[in-house]
């Protein structure tokens, strides 16, 4: 028995005929497709930009939230930091510290200790101000302005104002010191150095040595004086001299100003050279030896402490430093602006 192939009863026209017809019933269901997936990728794109437009604008509005958070902030640190606190009626001793460098932009600047001793004097609960001294030296203008506050204070509050040293008081917090109605120093503290230094480098002779050529060129003969690549003459190194003899001069003066009577004057007291606590209460550089406590309970006869020192906080910092580099800023604006091409 045998079997046949339905189709080949189909004349070969009919068969063409059918698989034309098939073939064009299939072509629009892959063009549907393909459209599908087009749509697909662009609906995907659309809605990845979208999504990364509301990412950028949550970055956005949450940069400018965080920027705002700090500034409301710094502004809080600086208004609180600088009002004025009620004051403290209970008997105290105040306190302010003079530590490290003497230099301005430093703690112990001539802006913080005055602003500091200010307050602490005005307090009508003060009874007296403990000047706590640990410092090396420093400027002398930052410490003559001080000095000269410290005078005019008692003078004005009738307040005894003293000086307690810890480790050193020398140089020009020695020169702070002088000011005080007593300093109080411990047996091993160093005390004096009541001199004025000017340091600095010459590489005239290496420059030489190695072919290097220094072309400095200024308006004014001395203007240049400093540099460390170029020769001193005889007659700056003779002004320089001068005007370290002139600053001396003057510690000298505020110190025996200061000491008065006390000071037992001896042979290398002003050279610069610097003693121990206890030699110094036997020069009559310091009158006893005490410590912060000790004076704050049997001196000033009120041992609470109320430290009334001034700091930049982290505040006061930022802006400060803000504004420094907004200043640099422009200024390397205006610079470049005013350059001649």
């Amino acid at each position: 028995m045998s079997s046949e192939n339905p189709e080949s009863s189909i004349p070969p026209n009919q068969t063409m005929d059918r698989q034309a017809s098939l073939g064009q019933s299939a072509q629009p269901s892959v063009q549907s497709a393909e459209v599908n997936w087009e749509r697909q990728i662009l609906s995907d794109l659309v809605q990845s930009n979208l999504k990364e437009q509301q990412a950028a604008r949550r970055w956005k509005v949450g940069l400018r939230l965080g920027w705002l958070l700090f500034w409301l902030v710094v502004l809080w640190q600086v208004f609180s930091h600088n009002q004025t606190s009620t004051s403290i009626t209970k008997p105290h001793t105040a306190l302010v510290n003079i530590k490290g460098e003497i230099a301005d932009g430093a703690d112990a600047s001539a802006e913080n200790v005055v602003a500091s001793m200010r307050a602490a004097l005005e307090d009508s609960g003060s009874q007296a101000l403990i000047l706590l001294i640990n410092s090396p030296g420093g400027s002398p203008v930052q410490a003559g302005i001080i000095n000269d506050e410290i005078v005019r204070l008692k003078a004005l509050h009738q307040k005894p104002i003293y000086a307690v040293v810890e480790e050193s008081c020398a140089s020009a917090a020695y020169y702070i010191a002088a000011a005080t109605d007593k300093i109080y120093v411990d047996k091993a503290s160093i005390v004096g150095s009541i001199g004025v230094l000017m340091d600095g480098f010459g590489f005239t002779g290496l420059m030489d040595k190695l072919g290097v050529e220094r072309r400095l060129m200024t308006a004014g003969e001395n203007k240049g004086f400093l540099d460390p690549f170029s020769p001193q003459t005889e007659a700056q190194r003779k002004h320089a001299q001068f005007m370290l003899n002139d600053i001396h001069s003057q510690f000298i003066a505020v110190v025996k100003k200061g000491r008065g009577d006390r000071l037992k004057e001896a042979p290398g007291m002003f050279s610069g050279l610097f003693w121990t606590g206890q030699q110094a209460v036997e020069l009559g550089l310091a009158d006893e030896l005490a410590s912060l406590d000790q004076v704050a309970r049997d001196v000033v006869k009120a041992e609470e402490l109320v430290d009334y020192s001034r700091h930049d906080n982290v505040a006061e910092r930022l802006v400060k430093r803000f504004g420094a580099a907004m200043g640099e800023g422009a200024w390397k604006a205006m610079r470049s602006s005013t350059v001649i091409r």
